[in-house]
């Protein structure tokens, strides 16, 4: 019989699941910068196994010794980035934030004055529609220097994250088989061979995953790059790094990146005849940017996706889709590697199932 006592302590255990559960969240929280870390360290770890793996079988590396051997790579590369861009960063971001905002809005008046000239040419009355609509004077340029100094403090803090994602990372790849171990004494003996399957088939796939993203990342920006270069845009490295990270998020990434370089190629050439330079150029730019992608897209991207995961591009492409709809650009790049995670897991616990038997049968 229920009585008023057990709905009371019912109750009570319920608020105080809930109390639990709330603290919990916002120790989260107020952690997050650490649990960041643990992420960005973990994917270098990913990435790190195979170059380890190398050094010992290969070069017959002590494992400590290659674990160091593996980190000093991780730092040289960071290094040669830093030298390559924050200077360059810094440097233009300096120089923009000291100009006056009204100066900003002036070139960018500039720029949409001389388009509406040029439609205007072709008998496109858009000049007096913006004037009517006062479009400049309802934007606000005051952000512009505010959040470039903000970009040159956070790289100026970048050093401190650095060292902590690096100082755990160490520690990831030197003890890994420990915490491993570890792990056995708290897993179930029925379920151990099936976790410790899922753990080393899902640490393979998303190594080559992550490896080959970062390679499909370089391909992209060398061809931009050399984009810029063809047609004389100021600051190509910037621009081309920026574009190419962009190609993280897929789909809508590249498209971010070509409007980007479009507007960045358009101030650069302020001044000019809008006409017979400032539009051909970003047109070029704009060509070459697309034909980039359709490289990528038919070459990059399937073979990461198709080798690294062993899934099919459509089924890359729906899930993306899918992840985009439920949780915007965050759930699409998290997409493929939560994806191969769930194919890993189902084919370890499911193996009867039909449709899993269907979507893993490469793995």
């Amino acid at each position: 019989m229920i009585t008023s006592k057990i709905i009371a302590n019912g109750i009570l255990k319920a608020i105080g699941f809930l109390v639990l559960v709330a603290i919990s969240l916002y120790f989260l929280f107020l952690i997050q910068s650490v649990l960041i870390y643990i992420v960005v360290a973990l994917i270098l770890t990913l990435i790190g196994n195979p170059i380890l793996d190398f050094l010992k079988k290969r070069l017959k590396f002590k494992h400590t010794l290659a674990t160091i051997a593996t980190l000093l790579i991780f730092i040289l590369f960071i290094t040669v980035f830093v030298m390559m861009f924050i200077p360059l960063i810094s440097s233009q971001g300096q120089n923009l934030s000291l100009l006056k905002t009204a100066e900003i809005e002036k070139n960018v008046t500039q720029l949409v004055n001389q388009t509406a000239a040029f439609l205007e040419s072709y008998h496109i009355d858009s000049e007096q529609m913006i004037k009517e609509g006062n479009i400049t004077s309802k934007i606000n340029f005051n952000f512009i220097p505010n959040f470039l100094n903000t970009i040159l403090e956070t790289i100026s803090n970048f050093g401190i994250g650095l060292a902590s994602v690096l100082f755990i990372t160490f520690f990831f790849l030197k003890d890994g088989l420990l915490f491993i171990n570890g792990a056995k004494k708290l897993i179930p003996d029925s379920q151990e061979d099936k976790i410790l399957n899922s753990i080393h088939k899902i640490n393979h796939l998303l190594s080559r995953y992550f490896i080959g993203l970062l390679l499909q990342l370089f391909i992209v920006f060398l061809l931009y790059l050399i984009v810029l270069f063809i047609f004389g845009i100021p600051n190509p490295f910037i621009i081309a790094f920026l574009c190419a990270v962009l190609n993280i998020v897929p789909y809508i990434g590249p498209l971010i990146a070509s409007i980007l370089a479009a507007i960045l190629t358009m101030l650069s050439n302020l001044g000019s005849d809008f006409q017979t330079e400032i539009l051909p150029t970003t047109i070029y730019v704009l060509i070459g940017f697309w034909i980039v992608q359709i490289i990528d897209n038919n070459l990059s991207q399937p073979l990461i996706f198709s080798k690294s995961v062993s899934s099919h591009p459509l089924e890359i492409f729906l899930v993306i889709l899918i992840a985009g709809f439920l949780s915007g650009i965050l759930g699409m790049i998290i997409a493929v590697p939560l994806y191969t995670i769930l194919k890993v897991i189902g084919k370890e616990f499911f193996p009867e199932n039909t449709v899993i038997q269907l979507l893993t049968k490469n793995i």
